[in-house]
């Protein structure tokens, strides 16, 4: 009889003990899902934000004057006058750091009295485009889909610096990648 108590009381005791696990779980699984839920309504909302954000910066540009940032012409047949940079000699990005691009730029101008501020802007220029050309890999600038989008890069960046005239395009008349 008494064997029968004991394991009796061992039932239970192991019942319970597998209820507890049970209630743990539950309540572990409810805290993840709370805490999911949190994360999500965060992650939203903060999105919204920059959104609005967005919109306010729109709202701004549209007030101030348009700066126009246009790609390059190609319009090969009425080629604007040229302003000539000398040469530029800069380390390509490589994971050893020994491949370097050596090259001669000239720029083609919307009008001729954009050399004047070619000139004055010379070192913010050559800097412009030093730093996009450091910024490529061999692999980008030895395509010729690379070059188009280098091109395209540079005059985008000189543009944006540019409040006399625009550049229509650039023309590499040197290009030696080593």
């Amino acid at each position: 009889m008494a064997d029968k108590k004991s394991d009796e009381e061992e039932v239970v005791e192991k019942k319970s003990g597998g209820n507890m696990v049970l209630i743990i779980v539950i309540v572990l699984l409810v805290i993840l899902l709370i805490g999911g839920g949190l994360v999500a309504y965060f992650l939203l909302s903060g999105s919204d934000e920059a959104a609005a954000t967005d919109a306010t910066a729109q709202k701004q540009t549209k007030s101030m004057p348009a700066k126009r940032i246009t790609k390059r012409d190609t319009d090969y047949l009425t080629v604007g006058p040229m302003y000539p940079m000398s040469q530029f000699i800069v380390n390509l990005l490589s994971e050893n750091g020994s491949r370097f691009l050596k090259t001669t730029i000239n720029l083609e101008l919307d009008k001729p009295e954009l050399s004047a501020e070619l000139d004055k802007k010379k070192p913010l220029i050559r800097d412009i485009i030093i730093r996009v050309l450091s910024s490529k890999t061999f692999e980008e600038v030895s395509t010729m889909k690379g070059k188009s989008r280098l091109k395209d890069e540079i005059v985008s960046k000189i543009n944006n610096v540019l409040t006399d005239g625009q550049i229509k395009n650039i023309f590499f008349t040197d290009f030696v990648v080593q």
